[in-house]
C-alpha cells in the first residue's frame, strides 16, 4: 500500500488508517494491526502538523514483519520526549512508538527524511 497524503489534509488521516485496517485484516493477527493503526496514525499526524506539508506513506508486509514508512519533505529528525502534565495529550506520539514498536527510525531522503516503524506478527489470528 502506499498513499500520498495533502499537506494539512487531517481528515486523511482516517483514510489512511481505515486503509491500512483492510489491508491487515486477513493478513496479520488483529493486535498487530491494532498497533499498526495507531502508530501509523501518529507519524502520518506528525508529519502534517510539524512538517507543513504532505506525505508519502507506504506499508509492506513480509515474512511476518510488518514495515511502515512515513516520508516528508523536512529533513529536521524528530525527537521523542515526555511532555508535561499539563500538554493534553500532544507529544506523545513518539513515545507510543519507541514504546510499542519492535523497531523504529528516522532515515534521510531526498531533502527530506523517512520515520518507520516494524512490527513482528504478520499471519492472521
Amino acid at each position: 500500500m502506499t498513499r500520498t497524503v495533502r499537506r494539512a489534509d487531517l481528515k486523511a488521516v482516517g483514510e489512511v488508517r481505515r486503509d491500512l485496517r483492510e489491508m491487515l485484516r486477513h493478513r496479520c493477527r488483529t493486535d498487530t494491526a491494532e498497533v499498526a493503526e495507531l502508530l501509523a496514525t501518529e507519524l502520518v499526524t506528525n508529519a502534517l502538523v510539524h512538517t507543513d506539508q504532505g506525505a508519502d506513506v507506504s506499508l509492506r508486509l513480509a515474512d511476518s514483519r510488518l514495515r511502515v514508512e512515513v516520508r516528508d519533505g523536512t529533513a529536521r529528525r524528530p525527537r521523542p520526549y515526555v511532555p508535561i502534565a499539563d500538554d493534553g495529550t500532544h507529544g506523545r506520539g513518539l513515545m507510543l512508538v519507541q514504546a510499542l514498536a519492535d523497531a523504529w527510525g528516522v532515515d534521510p531522503a531526498d531533502g527530506g527524511k523517512v520515520v518507520w516503524f516494524e512490527l513482528d506478527g504478520g499471519g492472521p489470528d
